[in-house]
């Protein structure tokens, strides 16, 4: 193989105008573009593709190489906050990485909907707060009821009847107004749909500053009933479904799946659960949405619970089992020791408020470029988001991390501070220069030929293909990663590719603006992949970027 390799190398034309002479390293053969031509092929197509550089619509087809075939559909449920419950670290990065799936289907030009799920009282306290005035509700019912359901879960280990435990106290309550739900009660279903869009109203604002806007908000209590009876029936039918001291389960022992071991589907006083609710939910969007592909953001501690859907549909043939075939789980892990200067943080809004204060703060350690930055506070909230959201994404979906407010928002290492100031720096750039796009468009980009500048080039030419890696890998992480390859590529390039006042004139100065152009660019490409608003302007404590 040597002796072939060394001869195609020794035949290889000297005089290609796009690539240099192959070098020979072990068993292979590396091609490298030839450093007066990289930059036009590499730039070029940046500067005129602006926001669409690095992602190919074709993939979004159902046929590639049909462009009349249509774009895929894709169904990405994440987020999933309960009415009037808090909305917790699970809620929080599922939000977030839901919110960069969606982002990164639609960059390939599918069709992205967005699906979010979703005695005690006191009517004054209720009007002055409804959202708060509902968490505390939960707060205290939960409390009162958290015994009940130890006894519960301890008698069903134990093999125990619990139809008296269901049907009385607390438990029997519960049972009961959700039973009345079911069927229909007007005046449960009043109060429920109060509480859920009050909830509602209240989500959008705060999923307003993650910049995501979901299609649909539709949770369990919303499932048809025809659906999940449809269900029952065909798997009543199969022989799947079977009765259990009064209630419908399923034993996967049977069916060829033993570890998903045994699962009720309707439980005894006739109400549904969450396994039956999501099977008539899946169904539903089979029939509504002729999806192509149907995505669950949910925590890693819920895989059984998908395992278990996934397969119910698997067995009940036909067109559920190529349902089946369509649905991902999407795991992730957990965030660890959550907690800031206002405790145990229990609501998103906390989180964000915290750091978006403490961004603040550092800000206003240095009052005079403090002044001269356009509503400090709107800056500070983006910086505060920005740290939360790379915190999140810095590792893959399944690890757990350590929240720490002062390591996430911190202006050194690879934060999202650092990254705002990487894009920030760049337009400041721009700004200075003050160069048309044909400006740019007609530099002379053959003066870039620097080893620093190749190298950038080199880099931002590699976007388009980790766009479609992670289309195959579903890991935030490795745009992250890239990101920050290219903010310290930059960071190493700035005194040695000097734009203003740069040797060599104006034709330098053009070119080079248009280097940094480009790779300004490429960030806000990546950022807005990320879920990230890009700042124009902020400025930085210190001179470490």
């Amino acid at each position: 193989m040597s002796d072939s390799i060394l001869r195609s190398h020794h035949e290889y034309p000297t005089d290609d105008s796009l690539l240099q002479p192959p070098q020979v390293e072990g068993t292979t053969l590396r091609f490298d573009f030839l450093p007066q031509t990289l930059p036009s092929l590499v730039l070029k197509p940046i500067l005129s593709l602006k926001d669409s550089y690095g992602f190919n619509k074709a993939n979004g087809l159902k046929d590639p190489n049909n462009i009349s075939s249509g774009k895929k559909k894709v169904i990405v449920e994440f987020s999933s906050s309960n009415i009037a419950k808090e909305f917790h670290v699970g809620h929080l990065r599922s939000t977030i990485i839901g919110g960069f799936l969606s982002n990164l289907y639609e960059s390939a030009g599918m069709a992205s909907l967005l699906w979010g799920g979703s005695g005690y009282g006191d009517e004054a306290a209720f009007e002055a707060n409804p959202i708060k005035n509902l968490f505390e509700i939960y707060t205290k019912t939960n409390a009162d009821f958290a015994p009940v359901e130890e006894k519960y879960k301890a008698a069903t280990k134990r093999g125990e009847d619990t139809a008296t435990m269901e049907s009385t106290g607390l438990f029997g309550e519960v049972k009961t107004y959700f039973k009345r739900m079911e069927e229909g009660d007007e005046e449960a279903l009043s109060l429920w749909r109060r509480f859920r869009s009050l909830s509602i109203e209240k989500y959008k604002i705060t999923y307003a500053r993650l910049s995501i806007v979901f299609n649909v908000y539709a949770g369990k209590s919303q499932v048809s009933t025809e659906k999940m009876v449809l269900a029952e029936t065909i798997l009543r039918e199969k022989g799947i479904s079977e009765i259990d001291q009064g209630a419908v389960v399923i034993n996967f022992k049977k069916h060829g799946a033993p570890k998903l071991a045994l699962a009720i589907i309707r439980n005894r006083n006739g109400t549904t659960n969450y396994l039956l609710q999501d099977i008539g939910q899946a169904i539903r969007r089979m029939e509504e949405y002729d999806m192509d592909r149907s995505i669950y953001v949910v925590m890693s501690e819920q895989g059984m619970h998908l395992q278990r859907l996934f397969k119910i549909l698997e067995l009940m043939g036909g067109k559920y089992a190529e349902l089946s075939k369509k649905m991902e789980h999407v795991s992730f892990g957990k965030i660890m020791r959550m907690s800031t200067r206002r405790g145990t943080v229990k609501f998103l809004d906390d989180i964000l408020a915290d750091v978006g204060e403490h961004m603040h703060g550092v800000m206003r350690q240095n009052d005079a470029k403090y002044r001269e930055v356009h509503d400090p506070e709107s800056v500070a909230d983006i910086l505060g988001i920005s740290s939360v959201v790379v915190r999140d994404m810095a590792g893959k979906r399944t690890n757990d991390y350590a929240f720490d407010l002062e390591r996430i928002t911190s202006f050194d290492g690879d934060t999202g501070p650092y990254v705002q100031y990487a894009h920030s720096r760049l337009s400041s750039i721009s700004r200075k220069v003050d160069l048309t796009q044909d400006d740019l468009m007609n530099a002379d980009l053959s003066l870039l030929q620097e080893k620093h500048a190749i190298d950038l080039i080199r880099l931002m030419a590699q976007f388009p293909d980790t766009v479609n890696q992670t289309l195959k890998t579903l890991e935030p992480t490795t745009i992250l990663t890239y990101l920050f390859r290219l903010t310290h590529q930059l960071s190493s390039s700035y005194d040695v590719l000097r734009v203003v006042g740069a040797a060599g004139g104006r034709e330098v100065t053009v070119a080079r603006a248009a280097l940094y152009q480009a790779a300004k660019q490429v960030i806000y490409n990546c950022m807005k992949l990320l879920g990230l608003n890009p700042l124009e302007q902020y400025f930085q404590t210190s001179p470490t970027a």
